[in-house]
């Protein structure tokens, strides 16, 4: 995020999109409903009507995969009423020019026919968009989980820069992270291109850095494989060996049945996780991980808040912090990795990198700390690039043009299959579905189906369904809901049962390589009274 948490209450305008921020990030969502209570227009972009949509001012229901046609129409709009912030412009932004050009091709006209957004509609949002002090974007995976993510992400970054809501309180280009360390995860460097805060590996002088502080040579200086890639290419022998850390793969990546068929085709597979899964049940080697109240440490929130955890509970039998499994991993293969302590790796991290240097355990004793912290005496940064200065120096405008999703509904397959995430469960429930409680409140999969669907096919809430793709067939229970637009259904992965990640599409990002999870091309009927045949994956060559 660029800008804080508390500082969405305060916001004048709450722009939303692909955020079910309600029941994907609740605690947020209270303060978007503070923000309401105290005035503040409220417009939530999606195309299901989400539960938030009940605070909402305004519920922009645009076609699954539209958006940087539908953003890119709202910029030209913004443009042609002169509702631009010049200043910042001029000031903050190399470009500027450009993307005045680049969004004439999208006249709300235009942007209206593919996004389904009625005309007056766009103008409206614009109008709120363009003679308003202050805006906050929030979005999560609805925005970045399709085969054009990045673009969906640079596109609201073009509309905030357009409008100079980069660089104040209660505005900015925030990401609202899925669970409570993803932010924190990323900092550290789990990712194949950076070091720790985002230092490239590709870097010369990164890499001398890390090389002089860990006192070896030899670093890479090529980045790693993404994740999807490691997958691949374990069917040619390119990845023998995969080390899967709290990540439930199987269930939790696209088209489960090519998923499986790279996970076989491995030499070794371990496995560190605090709860049996359907992944464990390939690996070789399992380590019994800790889960978050057995371990002490820091978590790092979306608002890059770093807080203290402390551990309240003696972890059962032989699970381990996985620093130590690492660190034990290291010595049988002749390597002191030097870790000692949660502590002690947070401070080896913490000397070579400017942006948390400033913080360390003690400063966080009682209250977590933003980074950038550079200094011990810093305060932490509750928002990013004060007065439009940028990392970079100025802003970037991208050229952004609409993609239409990898598969699109045919007479075969007449569906748009979306799924996303539930509030009663958290991705493939590992942890909420040996929770009693949670079980109790939502203990299955449903697919949701509109009304006028639902009468086509004969079908009522409850009734069993299957739901079929190119990629293999899942039976639901059916929901018949108008939240989900006509032509539309809607269901999440969380139960391995009846798992969406059976039907999704692994067609992918070509930056980030996140999969379409919000977009693939599925059949619906009604199967007959008494017969509910079991889930069935599809093995097939990959093209």
């Amino acid at each position: 995020m660029t800008n804080s948490i508390r500082e969405i209450e305060d916001a004048h305008v709450l722009f939303v999109i692909g955020s079910n921020t309600t029941e994907a990030h609740p605690i947020i969502s209270y303060y978007m409903k503070r923000a309401v209570k105290k005035g503040a227009t409220l417009i939530v972009n999606d195309p299901r009507k989400i539960d938030l949509t009940r605070w909402a001012t305004m519920h922009v229901q645009h076609k699954v995969g539209s958006d940087v046609a539908y953003i890119n129409g709202l910029i030209n709009e913004i443009f042609k009423n002169g509702w631009a912030d010049e200043e910042f412009l001029k000031n903050c932004t190399e470009n500027p020019d450009d993307i005045r050009k680049w969004v004439e091709q999208y006249p709300v006209e235009k942007a209206s026919k593919i996004c389904g957004v009625p005309v007056e509609t766009m103008k409206k949002v614009a109008r709120i968009l363009g003679e308003s002090h202050s805006v906050s974007i929030c979005y999560t995976l609805g925005i970045t989980e399709h085969i054009c993510g990045t673009d969906n992400v640079k596109v609201l970054a073009n509309l905030q820069m357009v409008l100079g809501n980069i660089g104040i309180p209660s505005a900015g280009v925030n990401p609202l992270r899925g669970q409570n360390n993803v932010q924190g995860a990323c900092d550290m460097g789990a990712l194949p291109n950076v070091h720790h805060n985002y230092q490239p590996v590709d870097n010369e002088q990164a890499a001398e850095k890390m090389e002089k502080a860990w006192g070896v040579t030899g670093l890479p200086r090529k980045a790693g494989y993404k994740m999807p890639t490691m997958l691949h290419k374990a069917l040619d022998g390119g990845t023998k060996i995969l080390y899967c850390v709290g990540d439930n793969t199987v269930q939790t990546e696209p088209h489960m049945a090519h998923t499986i068929k790279e996970i076989e085709a491995l030499e070794f597979f371990i496995v560190c996780d605090i709860f049996p899964n359907i992944t464990t049940k390939y690996a070789d080697v399992i380590f019994p991980d800790t889960c978050w109240g057995e371990e002490d440490g820091t978590f790092t929130n979306t608002e890059r808040r770093v807080q203290r955890v402390r551990r309240a509970l003696t972890p059962p039998g032989e699970a381990r912090p996985h620093w130590w499994v690492m660190q034990e991993l290291g010595k049988r293969l002749g390597v002191d990795l030097g870790f000692t302590s949660a502590s002690a790796i947070w401070e080896d991290m913490r000397r070579t990198a400017t942006s948390c240097a400033g913080i360390t355990y003690d400063r966080i004793e009682d209250i977590g700390l933003q980074w950038p912290c550079p200094t011990l005496e810093h305060p932490g940064t509750p928002f990013l690039h004060v007065s439009g200065k940028f990392t970079r120096g100025k802003g970037l405008f991208h050229k952004l043009d609409y993609i239409p999703p990898a598969e699109q509904p045919d007479k075969d397959y007449p569906f748009v299959l979306s799924t996303g995430r539930r509030l009663y469960h958290y991705h493939s429930a590992t942890q909420t579905r040996n929770s009693v409680g949670f079980e109790g409140l939502f203990p299955e999969e449903l697919l949701e189906l509109h009304p006028q669907d639902a009468e086509k096919l004969g079908v009522k809430t409850g009734d069993l369904v299957k739901a079929t793709s190119r990629r293999g067939e899942v039976t639901f229970k059916a929901w018949v809901t108008d939240r989900s637009a006509p032509g539309v259904c809607w269901t999440s992965f969380h139960f391995v049962e009846s798992c969406g990640n059976v039907l999704t599409n692994d067609a992918f990002d070509t930056v980030t390589e996140t999969a379409e999870y919000k977009a693939c091309a599925i059949r619906v009927e009604k199967v007959a009274d008494g017969v509910a045949p079991v889930m069935r994956i599809q093995r097939q060559a990959r093209p």
